[in-house]
């Protein structure tokens, strides 16, 4: 493929000498001089392990070159990457003025393009903006419609500086958020060459990806540190004790925990948290990271409240009362603190748990209902039917209540306020539908 870049920085530059490897036909575009002087010579303008001998090599192959001429390079390629900067702003913000610069440039020229041309943006964006600012741009300048006269994508790159080219041919997957199946079949030609997973999905869900994935590198970097020093302070070697965490790939390093939902609860978590805090606290040591997980995690049960007293209704059906499925522990469970909440703003409730049978619990959460939850034992139910009967209301706490038939019935004239994300096809019958935080 003939492929135009624009933006020869970091990203623009590994990108474009590692598609030239792969046979593509690649122009980068650039308004610094320098930057085009050194690559029509055969040399990098970034420094970075092993480029220097991937860009001599492709462009003596004649597969790589540079231009500031942006019209002819959109003329005589299939498709424009764009990887222009998008600094912070000092409040925090990004400025996306150079992209949107881009994008007016090349609908300018595609007014005079015959041919339906692809653009591909790999500049990080926060999600929205491709909708917002790149298609309105093309189409303003091109007079043309995005999906007729040309097709766009989102990219996200994860190019990690000193090892970039090995990230460009090991990735984990390859991302294309698309605004027509066309463009989305454009790129998956363009990354044929690479032997990984390929995922095709909405425009927003790749660009929050980029923001999804560098935070959480962000966390596990402030997590280990912090974790490290109050091991340090308590004479264990952090190394040791994260290096048998991350062996773990069942529940530390996995899927597991990492979906959006509700608060966590149980005997375990918030005891653990806790305890480790304090134990900072109690050697002088300071973990703003660790310390607010509680505050985060109490801050999400507001939210749950929030969600339910906005609707307005009085009589409320709660799905679950322990911490998780398939467990009559309510040792901390975000739902009892749920549940006492809502009964202190004038809530009629009803709460639907066959996990938590009043008349099979023995022991700590017998003698915990009867102490601290007297209230709520007098509510609960294992007759799903008598719980949705005057509920107006149903909050789905955990998914043991949202596979019963009786709640697919009653959500046809019912609000259903999601905490664990439901199965597709009962949201959509719902009458009403609010989820957490999706």
């Amino acid at each position: 493929m003939k492929i135009s870049i624009f933006g020869m920085g970091y990203v623009g530059v590994v990108s474009g000498a590692c598609f030239a490897k792969e046979g593509h036909e690649v122009v980068g575009v650039d308004l610094a001089s320098a930057k085009v002087e050194l690559l029509n010579q055969g040399q990098t303008p970034i420094v970075e392990e092993g480029m220097a001998e991937l860009v001599r090599e492709v462009c003596k192959a004649g597969r790589l070159r540079a231009t500031q001429d942006a019209r002819a390079a959109v003329l005589g390629t299939d498709l424009s990457l764009i990887s222009v900067g998008t600094p912070s702003r000092p409040n925090g913000s990004l400025n996306l003025d150079a992209v949107a610069a881009v994008s007016r440039e090349i609908g300018t020229i595609l007014q005079d393009k015959q041919a339906v041309h692809t653009i591909i943006v790999r500049s990080t964006l926060m999600p929205g903006s491709t909708r917002s600012i790149v298609i309105p741009a093309l189409e303003e300048t091109s007079g043309k419609r995005c999906g007729e006269g040309f097709h766009v994508c989102y990219n996200p790159e994860f190019l990690r500086e000193g090892s970039s080219i090995k990230d460009f041919y090991s990735a984990p997957y390859t991302v294309l958020g698309e605004a027509s199946p066309e463009g989305g079949a454009v790129g998956a030609e363009l990354y044929s060459c690479l032997e990984v997973p390929l995922h095709r999905c909405a425009i927003e869900v790749a660009e929050a990806l980029k923001y999804v994935s560098n935070t959480w590198h962000a966390l596990k970097v402030a997590f280990a540190n912090e974790a490290g020093v109050i091991l340090k302070q308590l004479g264990v070697d952090s190394h040791a004790a994260l290096e048998l965490a991350w062996k773990d790939t069942k529940l530390n390093i996995s899927p597991a925990y990492l979906r959006p939902g509700y608060a966590f609860g149980g005997s375990c978590l918030p005891k653990d948290v806790r305890a480790l805090v304090y134990a900072a606290k109690d050697n002088d040591i300071e973990i703003p990271l660790l310390s607010n997980l509680m505050r985060s995690n109490e801050q999400h049960i507001d939210r749950a409240v929030r969600l339910v007293l906005d609707e307005q209704e009085r009589d409320i059906a709660l799905l679950g009362l322990s911490f998780k499925a398939g467990t009559d522990d309510l040792r901390e469970s975000p739902l009892v603190t749920l549940a006492e909440r809502l009964i202190g703003k004038g809530c009629r409730l009803r709460i639907y748990d066959p996990d938590v049978a009043l008349a099979q619990l023995t022991g700590a959460n017998r003698a915990y209902i009867e102490k601290e939850i007297p209230h709520i034992g007098d509510l609960l139910s294992d007759d799903l039917s008598w719980v949705l009967e005057e509920a107006k209301v149903a909050v789905v706490g955990n998914v043991r209540g949202a596979r019963e038939p009786a709640l697919a019935e009653w959500v046809k004239e019912g609000t259903l306020i999601d905490l664990q994300r439901v199965a597709p096809e009962l949201a959509e019958a719902a009458k009403g539908y609010k989820g957490i935080c999706w």
